[in-house]
């Protein structure tokens, strides 16, 4: 093996599953298991084995500590982590194994327009995306809410936006827990968030957040099957992705409880190695609080894609001239992935309802799994891997040995090689956006410097992420979908 930051003492269980054993930290309850080729582990920064073992020390960990191909550092636990805790044996959640934009997530929308129809009035699109999507730091929606109204979309999920017209009905059954984390309670939200969080609905956000315009080509589909049942067709059709979350809402719920857990462990004589894993067992008073504080956060971000969703269909609409319906414009699915659910999986010969925690990791359910939509049982669960601006994206589908191997998870994205203040030093974001789009692909940012850091060289390759969790059979690649327009946060 090439000289790395990866500890000497890590293992090799398979061509793409590697093991740190329980004996490299003192604490460590279970292993610490990683999916990656040996390039990708190689890839990967030393924060990223630490933190991981870290988290194979938190109370009631089960299994093991899980970091996807996609991994790189973040709070507490890397992007990518993935932990099962066990409540009935002092579990813990906590919100460093969520992040601070709880339920960021992933929307794929399938069109029949072809390339050769929308090409001619790409720019055109782009701008009025751009104009009725806001995004960037401190954008407002044009949903206009007061605190009831919000506390009905914290409660019911997308259900709301449905019934104010703001949806199809169809949708619902497309997204992850039907667009609503159940056990949502608006008391244990703050008043600050509330006022962050506000007037934010059907907007973008910064970062790595965006609403980018694909083609799904016939020699990048590698599933026909399961493409035609999920409505790709090839063809250079043209659909649509959105990556976001719940914004300022989710951060600062997360960044209360965060603080306010500090000062909860003591008392439940928790001790961790890192204060940004700070914690509470999931069924203690602070525990359940948080709980319901995020299922708030995770409602909101299903509406706010809801929302983008219906802005996306109004501007086909105006661009095209015709319904949405008669563009089939439909949702293939939504899917969280910084969140934190109860579901349940087999650990020895007994089926427990675990926490399962999942940052920058997507669920990837088998097609046995009897919470999927009926029509999802004969596929798989849809997974969105959102790329970078530059190289595309994937349609991927949950296998049935996640539920064994990876407690029905797998990576979300390319996952970054490169700290956003080295990406800004290295590219110039007018550059960048004019280099772009002599090879094809327009973009609409809302800051040069924000460009600079999503620059495809930033990332890792997004080929090589999706074809390690294939390869270990948890989730199936599908498609592959290549940016054509971008609206950027």
């Amino acid at each position: 093996m090439e000289e790395s930051n990866v500890p000497k003492e890590i293992k090799q269980i398979s061509d793409v599953v590697w093991e740190i054993p329980q004996t490299y930290k003192k604490g460590m309850l279970v292993p610490a298991r990683m999916y990656a080729s040996e390039h990708l582990l190689n890839q990967m920064d030393r924060q990223v084995f630490d933190q991981l073992t870290n988290i194979a020390c938190l109370p009631g960990i089960q299994k093991y500590a899980l970091c996807m191909p996609d991994g790189h550092m973040g709070y507490g636990f890397p992007i990518g982590g993935v932990a099962a805790m066990d409540p009935e044996d002092n579990g813990v959640i906590s919100p460093g194994g969520i992040g601070f934009d709880i339920n960021c997530g992933m929307r794929l929308v399938t069109t029949n327009l072809s390339w050769k129809e929308v090409k001619p009035k790409l720019k055109e699109l782009i701008n009025l995306l751009f104009k009725t999507v806001p995004a960037g730091v401190g954008s407002k929606g044009f949903v206009r809410l007061d605190d009831n109204k919000l506390k009905k979309i914290m409660t019911e999920g997308v259900r709301w936006c449905v019934d104010n017209d703001l949806g199809w009905e169809d949708d619902l059954e497309r997204i992850e827990e039907n667009g609503c984390i159940p056990g949502a309670d608006p008391s244990k939200v703050s008043e600050k968030a509330i006022k962050r969080g506000i007037h934010q609905l059907g907007t973008l956000g910064s970062g790595n957040h965006y609403l980018e315009v694909q083609l799904a080509k016939s020699e990048n589909i590698y599933d026909e099957k399961i493409a035609k049942k999920l409505g790709i067709v090839g063809g250079d059709q043209v659909v649509i992705m959105v990556h976001c979350g719940s914004r300022g809402f989710g951060h600062q719920i997360a960044t209360d409880y965060l603080k306010s857990f500090l000062n909860v462990m003591p008392k439940y004589g928790i001790n961790i190695l890192d204060k940004e894993l700070s914690c509470a067992p999931f069924y203690s008073n602070e525990g359940q609080d948080y709980y319901k504080a995020m299922a708030c956060a995770a409602n909101l971000a299903f509406c706010n894609r809801q929302v983008i969703l219906h802005r996306i269909r109004e501007a086909f609409q105006e661009i095209f001239k015709k319904k949405p319906e008669d563009m089939e414009m439909d949702l293939v699915y939504d899917v969280a992935h910084n969140i934190a659910k109860l579901e349940k999986y087999k650990v020895g010969n007994k089926l427990k309802e675990l926490v399962i925690h999942r940052k920058g990791a997507t669920r990837s359910l088998g097609p046995s799994r009897t919470e999927l939509a009926k029509r999802f049982r004969e596929t798989g669960q849809p997974v969105i891997v959102g790329g970078s601006m530059e190289t595309g994206s994937y349609l991927c589908v949950g296998c049935d040995k996640s539920d064994e191997q990876t407690f029905g998870s797998t990576m979300h994205g390319s996952g970054r090689t490169m700290s956003r203040t080295k990406a800004k030093k290295m590219v110039r974001g007018e550059k960048l956006l004019a280099d772009m789009e002599k090879r094809g692909i327009y973009v609409r940012a809302v800051s040069m410097q924000g460009a600079a850091e999503e620059a495809g060289i930033a990332y890792k390759d997004i080929d090589e992420v999706v074809d390690v969790m294939d390869h270990a059979e948890i989730s199936k690649k599908v498609v592959a979908l290549k940016p054509v327009g971008n609206v950027k946060g």
